[in-house]
């Protein structure tokens, strides 16, 4: 099954990259974020140029998101306060804030229609561990959101013992969204390519060289909007970035629809809201997460998502699941801002935090700020070269341990061993040669080098995705071993059996 949000993609109108060009501003990366400051700075009079390595844009993270528009991003506040501050604290809601009000203006002054629809969003608690936790958050929010409240009683088909309620907030049809910026980016006079992947870039003076898969682009300025940046060197996000994978599905639950976005503060984490697709509502569950590359054997997948769905409206329809990655900082703070203080006018924005839809306009709105040389009031705070984030120790020692985990494979002494039922995969080695098998439900059997493209790391197998995760850096790859996710580029290498 595939995202909702992508059910009834368009056809795309935008062709790969033909020929050798040159631009004011190259934008890497077709997804929320690139397109809307694409959008921002083509508004500007720039011209812009947007590459996109999938064969349509938002069909990466964007596509898989379930897109709330929201400055209430768990338990953050009470986070940020503790460890950088009241001021920080203040001016992330701030500019999260800003974010959903901009967005809402974007989508009205271009008349978009992406089903953009304003409802509360609300943290909510279910049990007394929980509750102690969002009575500590709702006291840091209370310091920054005189609006947010207290509440006790919600649409949700279980009782919780509290929730906090921001107000004002929304959510969207994401690939309705960008299709409509990419629009207005193209009538302001940029140009945009999909099936275009930057494979490197090379600085050459003042202008950067970006080589693709075909031809080259010059430019003035570039921004890595890629999800998960694709050059490793000079900016080492590698060591200070790692991705998480989380589940989804879309219900027909055959009840009245509820109000409201909700997530609950602790774990196993369960997230809400509904949505409209082809005149119905359909309810988006949430869930079911972890690092990607791991596969941990309970609370995770399709399955408890739907083992507790089930217990909660026996009678739903299943109509859609999908599975996303998202890249988390170690200081719990996007990186925004330059890429590295040794490329000048390059420029970064990652690491979103599982909430992309805010974050990828606040993001724009630094950005677009830093190349048209306006100064932007939130840039200290997300700065994407601080080190400050070797705060949070225990988010650094968990990165270091999994980069360093090997893959236990089953030793055999030929392919004929091979003891691998239909649907699954594993990784076997033969004669000291690791290799990768899938088997699919027919019995054709699938084998590549199990080692990620990016730095090598030992791959595992995605028994739910029916996919080979990089525990490392998250990088993700068909069972055939085309790469799906970056930061990742080429492809795994595929072995000949016979």
């Amino acid at each position: 099954m595939n995202s909702i949000w992508l059910e009834n993609k368009e056809k795309n109108e935008y062709d790969v990259l033909k020929n050798d060009i040159e631009t004011e501003c190259l934008i890497i990366g077709g997804g929320i974020f690139g397109t809307t400051l694409g959008y921002i700075l083509s508004k500007n009079n720039m011209k812009v140029t947007l590459i996109e390595r999938k064969d349509d844009l938002a069909s990466g993270t964007t596509g898989y998101t379930t897109a709330k528009i929201t400055s209430q991003h768990g338990r953050i506040y009470h986070y940020l306060i503790n460890q950088f501050g009241e001021e920080t604290a203040r001016k992330y809601f701030q500019a999260n804030e800003n974010a959903v009000r901009k967005i809402q203006e974007i989508i009205q002054s271009n008349n978009i229609d992406c089903d953009f629809k304003k409802e509360s969003s609300y943290l909510y608690s279910v049990n007394n561990d929980e509750l102690i936790k969002l009575k500590e958050e709702y006291e840091a929010v209370k310091k920054i959101n005189p609006k947010a409240i207290w509440v006790e009683n919600s649409s949700l088909p279980f009782n919780i013992l509290g929730a906090i309620e921001f107000k004002d907030q929304a959510s969207f049809n994401p690939y309705k969204y960008v299709k409509g910026l990419a629009k207005k980016i193209t009538e302001n006079g940029g140009d945009i390519f999909c099936n275009t992947i930057c494979y490197d870039l090379e600085k050459k003076d003042s202008i950067y060289i970006c080589k693709t898969n075909s031809y080259s682009i010059k430019a003035k300025y570039v921004v890595i909007a890629s999800h998960y940046p694709f050059l490793n060197i000079p900016g080492f996000y590698f060591s200070k970035i790692y991705q998480t994978s989380s589940y989804v599905i879309g219900l027909d639950i055959k009840k009245k629809e509820f109000d409201g976005m909700y997530i609950n503060i602790d774990s196993p984490t369960y997230s809400f809201r509904t949505a409209k697709i082809n005149g119905n509502t359909i309810l988006l569950l949430g869930g079911g997460g972890h690092k990607t590359g791991e596969m941990p054997k309970e609370d995770v997948g399709y399955e408890s998502l739907e083992k507790v769905a089930r217990k909660w409206y026996p009678d739903c329809e299943i109509k859609y699941r999908w599975s996303t990655n998202d890249c988390i900082s170690l200081d719990k703070i996007p990186y925004i801002g330059e890429f590295s203080k040794t490329y000048k006018n390059v420029y970064v924005a990652t690491a979103f935090n599982k909430w992309g839809m805010t974050s990828s306009y606040v993001a724009s709105d630094i950005i677009s700020d830093k190349i048209l040389g306006k100064e932007n009031i939130y840039e200290d705070i997300f700065k994407s070269t601080r080190t400050n984030f070797f705060i949070n120790r225990d988010e650094v020692k968990n990165m270091v341990i999994d980069t360093f985990k090997g893959e236990i494979s089953e030793r055999l002494k030929s392919v004929e061993d091979i003891n691998i039922k239909n649907g699954e995969g594993k990784i076997i080695e033969i004669d000291g040669k690791k290799i990768g098998i899938y088997i699919d439900e027919k019995g054709t059997k699938y084998a590549i080098k199990p080692v990620c493209t990016h730095l090598g790391c030992m791959l595992s197998w995605n028994e739910f995705d029916k996919t080979w995760d990089c525990p490392c850096h998250g990088s993700r790859f068909t069972y055939d071993g085309k790469c799906i996710s970056n930061p990742a580029i080429k492809d795994l290498e595929k072995i000949d059996l016979d």
